[in-house]
């Protein structure tokens, strides 16, 4: 599109609002993708007007590499997947959002983080992250399995993964554990000498900055480490049994998806190994799904839909 070209109705914005960035992109009614953008904070659980803020900027950096001028966001529908809607308060205050889009349908994380996995159709998805979390959509039924949060919950996270490795590092240099390859491995990447120089650099740190230290568990368990390895089987065995319990519901398809996957694929259990599918898109395209599902079965005229 030519800069200022006008939109012809048939585009759609996805938005998938994250703890750490908000990603847009603008797709045409034939999923060529015009424009993308990417703005700060998008949870609303961590700053509400931070993630409004976010969710506009993103999409308006989509319509800029689009060529599409800026007042035309009040023409343009949008399907906005953010974490913490499933919450009553979160879903009443963007519900009540007086938005700069033409409409909006909310949708939480998890759902478009399925959608875009398996183009818009059922499936589930095991998310291995800085948190966990297990998710099926199928027979427009949703199902979820863990997600509680960190440090009560999200076990085989990489926030789990780095606080479990904290944990056995100040054990071994106290000599109270068993002498571990995490305590080097933790030691440069912190760069500190002793217990109190490790205390006081986690003390009070948020779930992001303990999965910043999955790593170390990984790196120790791949030269052999005891503890490391039993960590990892641990962390591995959770989602495993997780996404056992989400096959049970037969999805069409699972993926495994997050930053964390990489290095926990050679952990999981053979079976998960086997019936793992890449996931096919991006969360954000998986918002346009979502919008474009909801378009056809409530029609244009509806301002903003309900969470699934």
């Amino acid at each position: 599109m030519k800069n200022n070209a006008k939109p012809d109705g048939s585009l759609i914005l996805g938005i998938d609002g994250g703890g750490t960035k908000c990603k847009a992109v603008l797709m045409s009614a034939d999923n060529v993708v015009l424009g993308e953008g990417t703005a700060g904070p998008g949870n609303p659980v961590y700053g509400l007007e931070q993630a409004k803020d976010s969710i506009t900027n993103s999409a308006l950096m989509a319509l800029k590499q689009a060529g599409i001028a800026p007042s035309e966001l009040a023409n343009i529908t949008v399907g906005v997947g953010l974490a913490g809607v499933n919450l009553p308060n979160h879903y009443k205050t963007i519900m009540s959002w007086q938005h700069p889009f033409k409409q909006i349908f909310l949708a939480t994380d998890l759902l478009i983080a399925s959608l875009g996995a398996h183009n818009g159709g059922d499936g589930a998805v095991i998310v291995t992250g800085t948190g966990s979390c297990g998710f099926s959509y199928v027979n427009q039924t949703s199902t979820i399995l863990g997600g509680h949060g960190f440090p009560q919950g999200d076990k085989g996270s990489g926030a789990w993964f780095g606080l479990r490795a904290v944990e056995q590092v100040l054990l071994s240099l106290d000599g109270l554990g068993k002498t571990t390859q995490l305590v080097e491995v933790m030691q440069r990447q912190l760069n500190v000498k002793n217990s109190e120089e490790l205390t006081e650099k986690v003390a009070g740190k948020p779930a992001s900055f303990f999965a910043q230290l999955a790593n170390c568990v990984f790196i120790a368990a791949d030269a052999g480490d005891e503890i490391a390895i039993s960590i990892a089987h641990e962390g591995a065995d959770y989602i495993s049994a997780m996404a056992e319990k989400l096959m049970s519901i037969n999805p069409p398809r699972i993926s495994l998806i997050g930053g964390l996957g990489r290095s926990l694929f050679p952990w999981l259990s053979n079976g998960l190994k086997n019936a793992l599918s890449a996931p096919l898109s991006t969360p954000e395209v998986g918002a346009v799904y979502f919008a474009r599902q909801n378009i056809q079965a409530l029609g244009a005229d509806e301002s903003l839909s309900t969470v699934i």
